[in-house]
């Protein structure tokens, strides 16, 4: 039986259900314990803790597949977790055809993401994306396809897995059709209201930022004859919010020029008035010490940064780029004026996030005050135990 014994004193977490175990809680490694192969867990006195997933290559060496010790890890259980995710997306899901199906830990598929794309077109054109980041779910890859496929009626699966964290699970990076057709280069969504171009072979992610659903809403609702600065674009996601809600004006920076084209084709996509939309390809860090410079303000700034923090080691430097950009940010906005301020990185927990903005607008000689946090939507759960799944946090704050 492959079997893992962990020092004495590291059960802890597994007790309070956390579903990660480090390599330096490891003490003895039995078995032929492979990558990908389930693993039993036990504690320093020899009682059973997990069964999880083996990854020999990661310092999180197991992901708990579950806490039953009379649950098998097996196909039928990969199925049953699968439906579960569509059933509970079916429940708290509306209003968009682009939807988080899986999440990961939350699923209790660890490494697992699934987006499902363009649903209202028909199961037979629309498009799921899968990213297998880490060692146990690669293994039962062909399972999960299987299950996706049969729960959604989509026979469109396309693999995503070119993540950073795939390489520190010792897994190539991979991208390509698992099965049915290759995804459509039209291929959109509709979101409250406002269509987006999806581009799954080549976008950020699986193609589209499905996290930041409620918070599009949010922007729209409050853009209204408002000068909006959005930085960090993208395709245009919060730009097209804004362009829908009535923004004055939308200035949009991002630094892949390929995005921004999406973005342009967006406006287009909408019908919306192309003349109250400025794309900009530039460094976002430069341009605001611009604006600044001129002496440019907003009514409404969104920030929404890619990852400063991979891991733990990085926190330092990613809290420094965090408060140059909310400083300047803050300095930029007209009295009333209000900033959506987005953190990405896992690494950085939402107390030291505000933190952070807090000692931004000190050194920004602002008054702030925080009207709402901000967070993923219901397709984004998160297991009470797990705060690392809590990867994206926010803040709407208005300048006083």
């Amino acid at each position: 039986m492959n079997t893992l014994t962990l020092k004495p004193g590291k059960e802890k977490s597994l007790l309070r259900r956390h579903p990660w175990i480090y390599a330096t809680g490891i003490a003895r490694v039995d078995g032929r314990c492979e990558a990908g192969s389930t693993v039993t867990l036990r504690g320093a006195d020899g009682r059973f803790l997990a069964k999880a997933a083996y990854s020999p290559h990661s310092q999180i060496r197991a992901r708990v597949w579950t806490f039953d010790e009379n649950e098998p890890v097996d196909h039928a259980m990969i199925k049953r977790r699968v439906a579960a995710a569509v059933a509970h997306r079916r429940q708290w899901v509306s209003d968009t055809d682009a939807v988080r199906l899986v999440f990961g830990e939350a699923d209790r598929l660890p490494g697992l993401v699934v987006d499902y794309y363009g649903a209202s077109r028909g199961a037979e054109r629309a498009q799921l994306v899968c990213q297998f980041n880490a060692a146990g779910v690669e293994q039962w890859k062909d399972a999960i396809v299987q299950a996706l496929v049969k729960e959604t009626g989509c026979p469109n699966v396309y693999e995503r897995s070119d993540a950073a964290v795939r390489e520190r699970e010792g897994l190539p990076l991979v991208t390509g059709v698992l099965a049915g057709a290759e995804p459509d280069p039209g291929l959109s969504v509709t979101e409250h209201g406002v269509r987006y171009y999806v581009d799954v072979r080549n976008g950020h992610k699986t193609g589209f930022y499905v996290d930041q659903r409620d918070n599009r809403r949010l922007v729209g609702d409050l853009s209204a004859d408002r000068d909006v600065l959005n930085c960090f674009c993208y395709t245009g996601g919060f730009s097209l919010a804004a362009l829908r809600g009535g923004a004055r004006s939308v200035i949009s920076i991002d630094s892949s020029g390929e995005a921004l084209k999406i973005a342009a084709d967006n406006v287009t996509l909408n019908g919306f008035d192309a003349a109250r939309a400025t794309w900009m390809d530039a460094d976002v860090f430069k341009s605001l010490r611009q604006f600044r410079a001129e002496g440019r303000q907003f009514d409404l700034i969104v920030l929404d940064p890619p990852k400063f923090a991979p891991s733990a080691q990085h926190i330092d430097r990613a809290a420094r780029a965090y408060k140059e950009i909310n400083l300047v940010g803050m300095q930029l906005l007209r009295p009333g004026g209000l900033l959506f301020t987005y953190s990405c990185s896992g690494a950085i927990d939402p107390e030291l996030f505000q933190k952070i903005v807090a000692g931004a607008a000190t050194d920004a000689r602002a008054d702030a005050r925080i009207l709402r946090r901000l967070s993923a939507g219901t397709d984004h759960p998160m297991l009470a135990a797990f705060p690392e799944g809590e990867y994206l946090k926010g803040l709407l704050l208005e300048r006083v």
